[in-house]
Order: C-alpha cells, then structure tokens, then sequence
C-alpha cells in the first residue's frame, strides 16, 4: 500500500472515519478497529482514553458499550436527539441515541420486531439507559394527543417500577432488584401504540433481610417520609424508619444522597397518570403499610415452647389494612394446617417456625403486589446463582445472534464464511438447566423428596450426579492446592466469565420459598383488592407441590429468551469505571473484571474473526474518491467498479480486502487508518488549491470592480475638491481684508468695519490668559499685557483672579497654620523693620510651648494647676539691683504669667495690671516686663533674656492683649526698681554678645550687628 505521511491535529470530525485522525488521544470509536485485538491491555487503553475525554459510548460492531460517568455530561439535549433521527447508525459518534434510532428505522422498514437487551453490573447504568431509550422515542417518534397519553404512561411507569422493585446496595443507591423486559408497541405508521412490562426474579428475600450498608425498596422509605400526616395516621405509621424491624437492618435508613421525599411526589404523580383510581392506590398503600407491621410481628414462647403473640397492637393493624379477621390471621400466623388423609390439623409453630412464616407471608405480599402492579401498568400501558444463569443464557444468544448475523452478511454478499473459533457456553447451561441431570433439576429433586433433605445433602447429590463434569468442582473433588481456597459446602462453577465460587447453605430454603397452606386461605378471604386478586381460591384446590423459586425462574428465562429470539437484536453493555461512584476515576482491576464478565473480548473476537470495516460502495466511494485521478472529482461507472479502481490506485493488497455484492469489506484496522490518514492530507491539500483558485477568481473580480469606482470616485472628488478650495480662497480673500480694515480701526470705538476684528482680539486675549493665568498670589510679572481697548477688563480680571487665588488659599490652610500666620502676622507688626534679627526669624515656625508639663517642677506647678498653660519658656533673670543673671521658667497662664524657680513662684504678673513690654531694636534677646510699683510691697520691672525673644514677646503680647503697649528702643531703656527708684539698661553693638554691669551702674548689654540680607 502507497504510504501517506500526515501529522495528526487534535480536530477530529463527527463521523467514525472522521474520528480516527484523533485516535492517538480519544481512542477508537468502534472497538472492531483495534489492531491488537485479541489484548486485553489494548481494549481497557481504548476505553480509558475515551472515558477520560468524556466519550462514555464505544461500538463492538452494533454493541455498544456504556461507561456510567457518575456525572450530568451535556450529550442529551433535543438537539442531540434531532441529530441521531434519522441518521445512519456509523455517521455519528457512537451514543444510545444511534442504537434506539437504528433499531426504531429498521423496524419501519423492514417490518421485524427488534429488542434492546442492556445488561451489567449493579451500578454500571442499566436503569438510566433504559430511560434515555424511551426519552428518545417519546421526542422523536409520531405524536398526537391519544399518542401522548401512551408516552407518559411509558416514561412515568419507569419511577413507580424504580420505587417498588429498586434500592439501595452496597454499589448502587437506585440499584435494580428484578429483571425487566419493556415491550413498545408501534403502529404501521412508527407511532408507539402501547406497551406491555414482563419482570422476572424480583429479590423478594430483601423484603425481611438487608446486608449492612443497604436498605429495603424504596418505596417504604418514600411513603414514611414524603406521606401526609393524615394518611399516615390511616395507615398507623410513624414517620420514623426506625421503628420498624424490616428497614434497620443495613443500618442505613436515611441516606443524604436519595430525596425520599422527593421520589414520594413522582410516585403519586406517576400513579395518578398510569390511570389508578384512589381505591387502587389506598389498596397499595395498605399493603406496603401491612408489610411493615408484619416485621414488628414479635413472637414469644408459651410454656410448652410453641409460638404465642402477646402484643397485638400491629396485628390489629394489619386486620384493618388487609381486611381479615384478626384471630384468624393471628392464629395463621402461630399454627400450619396438616392434611392427614380426609382430616385437617392444625400444628402449633415454634417461635422460630412463626418468625418464619411471618417473614415468608410478607415476602409472598409483596412478591404478587409487584406482580400485580406490573400487570396494572400494562393494562395502562434473584439469587446470585440464578442470575449468573440468565447471564449464561444471554451470553449464549448474543454469541450466537452474532455469529448468525455476520454469517448473513456474508453469504448476502458472496463471501466465503470462515468457521470462528469461540467459546460455546452451551456446555455451561446444559449444566446448569439439563432436564434431570442438570443443578436445578438435582436442587428441586432434593427439595421435593420425603426424609431429611439438608444443603450438605444436596451436595453429595451434586457430587454423585455432575461430579464429573469438567466445569464443575467441589471441596472433595478438588486437588490439595484448590481446597485450600474452598469451603466444606462450596461447589464452583466455570462460568463463561471465569470461575464462580457458590456456597450450599441456604439453597434449599430459598428455592423452596413456601408459604403455608392456611395463610394463604386467610390472605384469600382479604378484602383488600390487590391481596384478594394475588391470593386466589384456585391455588387452594390444587394439591400440587408449588413450583420452586429456580424452576420458575428457569420458566421465566426461557420465555424471555424466545421472546428475544424471535427478534431482531441490539446490545448495549454497561460499566461501572470504580465502586466509589466519582467522576473521572477510571479503576482497571474492576473494569477488566466486568469486560471479562460481560464477555466483551469474546464478542469481539467473533467480530474481527473476518472482517474489520465494511462500508456499501457508493459510500466509501463518496468519501474517498479524491485519492484517486480516475474517481475525482467524480466517476461515472458502477460504483463497484469505482472502488476496485480506487482501491487498487491506492496499493491495498489482496488479503487486506474484498469485494461482495454492494459492500467492499476490509480485513486490516491499519489498512483503514492509512486510507483515513490519506483522505485527510489529500483533503486539506484540495482544500487549499480550491480555496486558492475560488480567492483569486473572487479577488480579481473585485480589484476590477474597485478599480472602476475608485477612478469614478477620483473624478468626483477632484471637482468637488475644486470647488470647495474656489470658495475657500474666495471666503479667505473677504476675510482678510475684512481685518485688515479691523486693525486700522482697532483704537476707534466699536462699528460694523472693527467689530470683528476687537472680537477676535478679544477671544485671542482671553484664551491666551487662560493659558498663562499666574498659579500664586505672590506671581505678579505672569498676567499678561492687554490691548489698550481691554485694559479695564484685564483689571478687573486680574483682582477676580487674585481673590480666587487668595481664597483657595485661604480654604486650603489648616487651623494651625492659620493660628501661625496669625501670631507671624502680630510679630510683623510688633517687629518687622524695627528690630535687628526679625527678617531671620520669618521663617521659622511658632512653637506652641518649649516647656511641656513635665518640664516643670511638680510642686510649682501644683499651685498653679487650676490655670491653662498656654506658652512656656526657659529665661534669663536679671536682678533689679546687682543684675546678677538667674535661671528661671517664664509661664503664661490664662490670665497671669508666672515666673518660676525650681519648685517656688518667684513673681506673679497680672496680665490686667500689666503696664507694658520694651525691647532693644538690636538683635538681643532682652525684653523687660513693665508691671506697677506703687507701694514697698510690689516689686519692680522683670528683666529677661530668652533665646525665643521674637516668639515670647509675640505670645505675651497677644496672650495679654498688649499689642499697644509695646515698644521698641533704641540705646537705653529704663525700668522701675522700686517705688521712686528707677534703673537704666543700655543697648550698644559690639563684637559679641555680652550682659554686665557698667561701671556707671548701668546693665550693660552688648550685641553684634547683624548683617542685613
């Protein structure tokens, strides 16, 4: 074969030829495509790759196979459902939608009776696939009003079967407990008409025994929670699960994850809509509430040790409810009926025997209720052994269903069949179903003969009659190495999916299930409907041994199966990807076992035992024609003889393919991906030439186009342009000479021949300003000269301005900046042009104190804690008489200053009385304090030198309110020493700064000249 090199992208298209592009990333779409199809590990890879991309559906040929996602995956919509109508079943991805379409469309057209058979493990997606299927049909089949009414009945028959045959277990939270065949019936038109349910092996041992983590069927569950008060009360429940003996042995009554009240509301619904009357369902309910009081049945032993009732609150109930005489069903329930030849005697039960009749009534109750209900849906509308049976025998019809259908195929197209070898799971059946000689003819044997009939018992006769059998073994027939892995009363089985290992004890109790003689006549006399209809007076007049539980199952099943062999079948297998039910998680051990289990590698060995793909002529031609010059772009023969021209251009071999009547069938998966490969490189390349060619031709068609209106357009504009620039030059001529004239006038008062021009100037001028306005107060060269015509204008403009300014900043200074510049502006008052040292001192800052509290001596400070402190400074005091220099505090008060030694008040100065404050105009820090001195008493004038003399005299002044009486001298200042006794201070500039007294008796105070800026 020509080879084909194509680097594979991550688009893939929607159907299966399509696909195989992204095999390497999502796997194939049809297993049969596989190239190591016999490996096991291959298989699981290809299911793994398509569960993680979320692609749940792979075909074994037409099986599909179903991995349950354990999440809502957007691949259910109408729209999905309109996609897959109609369509031919390998045309799209693979989906349950395919499988009812292509079963629906060949029954229309080919008027044969088809069946869907969907099986695996608990868990795996039965129940849900089965709903998708009627789902599909109910949205895309015919519709009228009466049609309407058989859908719904249909879809809401599915949760009622669900709330009285499904529950809770160990793998699954709404896990199916009886085997379910749906019959849809269709008029000739494709309409559905009707439909008919069959229910087989309803595991009615779970309605008095649960395993732990596992709970009864849900409807008991359903009616305690979501029921009314009042039908409650009806039914004399309690709302509480676990009150009752028959729902608390999973230990398990309520679950988060299942709405029981919820499913509540859908069951009443489901049952208004699937046409039962209000008598019906009180009927029903009154037989799931007899149920429950059946389990709270206790039983004690009197003193001969025969069983006894003592509490007969729940009997009572279930009188009521049943409609049955009390005594009667009580003494039904402690005693069986024997018939001794013309004579009936009743024989008191033990306490165990009652627990088990009572047990085996309530199992019998709701084992025909359900039968009853199925039968009342389609008036509207297990053991473990037994199970692994039924699997046996649909394994051994699909296989052979297979085999038959690809022997059709092949002999319909005129190729030579090819005996397959496989596995014939026969030899199995025969073992299990023989008619004498097979496991269920030696169970019912041994159940039904006289004498001591034990589970070992039945061993023996398993060992003694099918002993030799090679796919049956037990613990004494097995070698030394097998015992070890087997119990005393095990027997095992080699059952198609491997090795089962079965356990005796209990087989022959559960095959009997028997129910005695007079319970059966007391449930005969109920006059509840439901019970009176399940319990009839002809099993009484049979004195025939009841059939057991696996000989009708066996009954059951061979019905089924020649229902299904009458058929045209379709398969869907379910599987659970991990037993803790996440999303994503794909577990390898468990999806093996369940592939082996369901026999999926057997299935598809039977499928590529001949031939891998087979497509009719026309449609492979279609696809890949363009791989070949003879059949592109299109070919005029026979499609057949298209194809064997197209094939050999391409090189296959002639054991890679043949050629039938209107199929060409392909034996290699390789031999289809390196065609597929071809097709999709040799596409894009086609692709690419005709997208070139068709963007050429449409360029060039459109560049002649442009081209036209681009030279029509030119044309058009340059008159426009033309005359839009005439008129422009015409208007600009007015314009100018219109100012000109302006500007000559620009100085007379305003008339028609200057208005525009002093218009313009003035706008010109006021833009300009706006651009230049100065940002501060103090910017006085920025404003801008005006015209002599708009000097009053700029005037105003600018004292406008200046207020805005000044404002802003006004509004833009906090209050202790504004209390700074209020005490700078008394200093520049007080000092500005007057006292050496002022301009210096400009820019330093105010402080509010340069004495905090705890600079001051606590006791002085006690006498005067009663005032504010509002300034404080360190001082220099000179003595009136010697002038000799001490350290003091000088603290101004609310209404005194103080002057402070250590802890004494050395003088106290009323700011009333006081007269005045004198300074130097040199740079000293010597101020004096001018107080009266009108007695002896009062001491004279303060004279103090401070650092801050600037900042203290300015708080004095203004603290004081003595602004007026400031004063500033120049050479010398006299001060009062006493009453009549004054002192003279004299102020000169030296070459440093000096305080002494003078030989004349002056203080002498020395300062050096400051230089001016």
């Amino acid at each position: 074969m020509k080879k084909y090199n194509r680097e594979v992208g991550s688009r893939f298209h929607i159907n299966m030829e399509g696909a195989l592009t992204a095999r390497d990333r999502v796997g194939v779409q049809d297993f049969v495509l596989l190239d190591s199809y016999t490996s096991e590990i291959s298989f699981l890879d290809n299911l793994r790759k398509r569960f993680r991309e979320n692609l749940i559906y792979t075909y074994i040929g037409t099986l599909l196979v179903s991995v349950n996602p354990y999440k809502e995956l957007d691949i259910y919509t109408h729209k999905k459902k309109e996609l897959y109508q109609g369509v031919n079943f390998f045309e799209l991805p693979p989906h349950i939608y395919a499988i009812a379409d292509n079963a629906y469309r060949v029954m229309c057209t080919e008027y044969t009776n088809h069946f869907i058979l969907i099986s695996g493990e608990s868990g795996a997606g039965k129940t849900e696939a089965s709903k998708k299927i009627l789902e599909f049909y109910a949205k895309t089949c015919q519709t009228t009003e009466q049609l309407q009414v058989v859908r719904d009945r249909l879809l809401l028959s599915n949760p009622v079967l669900e709330a009285f045959g499904n529950a809770k277990t160990l793998r699954n939270d709404n896990s199916s407990r009886f085997g379910k065949y749906m019959d849809i019936q269709f008029s000739y038109t494709g309409a559905p008409v009707g439909g008919h349910i069959l229910s087989y092996l309803l595991e009615k041992s779970r309605v008095a025994h649960q395993n732990h983590g596992e709970r009864n069927f849900h409807i008991f569950y359903q009616l305690l929670e979501g029921g009314e008060e009042e039908l409650l009360r009806w039914l004399g429940l309690d709302r509480n699960p676990l009150q009752y003996h028959y729902l608390i042995q999973g230990e398990c009554a309520k679950v988060s994850s299942i709405n029981d009240k919820s499913g509540w509301k859908t069951v009443r619904k489901a049952l208004s809509v699937i046409d039962f009357t209000d008598n019906d369902i009180d009927d029903l309910l009154g037989v799931i509430a007899s149920v429950l009081h059946l389990g709270n049945i206790q039983f004690n032993p009197d003193s001969q040790g025969h069983a006894n009732i003592t509490v007969d609150k729940e009997i009572r109930w279930i009188s009521k409810l049943l409609g049955v005489h009390v005594l009667v069903l009580q003494e039904g329930l402690t005693h069986k009926k024997i018939e001794a030849k013309a004579d009936e005697v009743l024989s008191p039960l033990s306490v165990e025997q009652a627990f088990c009749a009572r047990d085996a009534l309530a199992k019998a109750i709701y084992g025909r209720t359900f039968t009853w209900l199925v039968n009342k849906i389609n008036e509207s509308l297990a053991n473990q052994f037994c199970i692994n049976y039924c699997n046996e025998k649909l394994q051994q019809l699909l296989i052979e269903l297979t085999l038959k259908s690809e022997q059709e195929e092949y002999e319909a197209e005129g190729i030579q069949w090819e005996p397959i070898q496989y596995f014939n799971n026969k030899i199995i059946c025969d073992l299990v179903e023989q008619k004498y000689k097979g496991i269920i003819s030696i169970l019912d044997e041994e159940c039904l003969r006289p004498g001591e009939a034990t589970d070992l018992t039945f061993l023996d006769r398993l060992e003694e009659k099918v002993g030799a059998h090679p796919h049956f073994l037990t613990h004494k027939l097995a070698d030394q190495k097998t015992r070890k892995t087997m119990c005393r009363g095990d027997f095992r089985l080699l059952h198609y999916a491997g090795e089962v290992t079965y356990n005796v004890v209990g087989f022959l109790d559960k095959n009997n299930d028997l129910l005695y003689r007079n319970l059966k006549e007391v449930m005969c006399d109920s006059t509840n409907f439901i019970v009176k209809n399940c319990f009839t007076s002809n099993e009484l007049d049979t004195k025939k041994r009841p059939e057991t539980v696996a000989t009708q199952f066996r009954y059951s099943l061979m019905g089924l199966i020649d229902i299904l062999m009458s058929k045209v079948p379709s398969y869907v297998r379910c599987i659970k990807p991990n037993d803790a039910k996440q999303p994503g998680r794909f577990d390898d051990m468990l999806v093996r076992h369940q592939v082996k289990y369901l026999g999926l590698m057997e299935h598809l060995r039977v499928r590529r035992a001949g031939f891998a793909y087979r497509r009719k002529f026309d449609a492979f031609l279609k696809r890949y024609k363009l791989l070949c010059p003879d059949t592109w772009p299109n070919w005029h023969g026979p499609a057949s003889e298209g194809v064997e021209r197209l094939v050999k251009y391409i090189g296959y071999k002639q054991e890679e393919y043949k050629m039938g009547r209107t199929k060409i069938f392909i034996r290699f998966p390789k031999t289809l991906f390196a065609t597929e490969d071809a097709y999709q490189a040799s596409k894009n390349a086609l692709v690419a030439r005709l997208q070139a060619k068709y963007r050429g031709k449409i360029q060039r068609g459109e560049f002649q186009k442009q081209k036209k209106a681009a030279i029509k357009i030119e044309t058009c504009w340059r008159g426009i342009q033309a005359r839009q620039d005439a008129g422009k030059r015409s208007w600009a001529v007015k314009i100018i000479k219109k100012f000109i004239k302006g500007f000559m006038l620009r100085n007379q008062p305003a008339c028609p021949e200057n208005k525009d021009f002093l218009a313009f100037a003035r706008s010109n001028y006021l833009m300009n300003l706006r651009k230049n306005l100065p940002q501060t107060v103090l910017d006085k060269k920025t404003w801008l000269k005006p015209p002599t015509y708009l000097q009053t204008t700029s005037e105003l403009l600018q004292k406008l301005h200046k207020r805005t300014l000044v404002q802003k900043y006004c509004r833009g200074i906090s209050a202790q900046h504004k209390l700074q510049m209020q005490q700078k502006v008394v200093a520049s008052t007080l000092f500005k042009g007057k006292k050496e040292g002022y301009q210096q001192s400009v820019t330093k800052p105010f402080s509010d104190s340069r004495l905090r509290e705890q600079d001051i001596n606590p006791k002085a400070f006690q006498l005067i804690r009663h005032e504010r402190l509002r300034y404080g400074v360190p001082v220099i005091k000179y003595n009136r008489n010697g002038f000799k220099p001490r350290p003091r505090q000088l603290l101004l008060m609310q209404t005194k200053a103080y002057i402070v030694e250590e802890d004494k008040i050395k003088q106290k100065i009323e700011y009333a009385t006081l007269k005045g404050v004198s300074v130097s105009n040199l740079s000293d820090g010597v101020f004096v304090i001018h107080v009266p001195c009108e007695n002896n008493n009062q001491k004279g004038d303060v004279i103090l030198q401070c650092d801050y003399v600037f900042e203290t005299v300015t708080k004095l002044c203004t603290i004081a309110s003595k602004q007026n009486s400031f004063k500033i001298v120049q050479g010398s200042l006299k001060f009062t020493i006493q009453p009549g006794k004054e002192g003279i201070v004299d102020f000169t500039s030296g070459h440093e700064s000096q305080v002494f007294k003078g030989k004349n008796g002056h203080l002498m105070v020395m300062t050096p000249r400051v230089k001016s800026r």
